[in-house]
């Protein structure tokens, strides 16, 4: 078995992204506020598991897409780091190796092959292209 921790993050990425602290989300009653968040919905905080872990995430205010469809207001595709910090500078590429993992098919789940041992997972949620 695996201890998984999971830090739950309002993304800085978001911010960088769309320069704004809001966007606004229509329905069917207008627009309305709603903070960007993504968050890691599963497994849960502290977590034991056994490899391989379904990582799966969750968005507010956002739209999650495949990178192919370029970059637009409001949405993009998320992206998963094992084990490293975020990185410091957002305006650069973020790396693909086993411990960068892009999701940028638009999904918003990845099997994930981890040894034992206890492991940080975070989320970035970046615009496509």
């Amino acid at each position: 078995m695996k201890k998984i921790s999971i830090e739950w993050l309002v993304l800085a990425a978001v911010c960088l992204i769309f320069s704004a602290s809001t966007v606004y989300a229509d329905s069917e009653y207008g627009s309305i506020d709603v903070a960007p968040a993504v968050v890691i919905t599963e497994p849960a905080t502290g977590a034991t598991v056994s490899s391989p872990v379904k990582v799966c995430m969750g968005v507010n205010g956002v739209v999650v897409q495949p990178a192919k469809k370029g970059i637009n207001p409001g949405s993009g595709h998320h992206h998963l780091l094992i084990d490293v910090d975020l990185p410091s500078n957002l305006s650069k590429g973020i790396g693909k190796d086993a411990n960068h993992v892009h999701m940028g098919d638009g999904s918003t789940c990845k099997e994930l092959k981890l040894d034992s041992g206890k492991h940080i997972i975070r989320t970035l949620f970046a615009n496509g292209g």
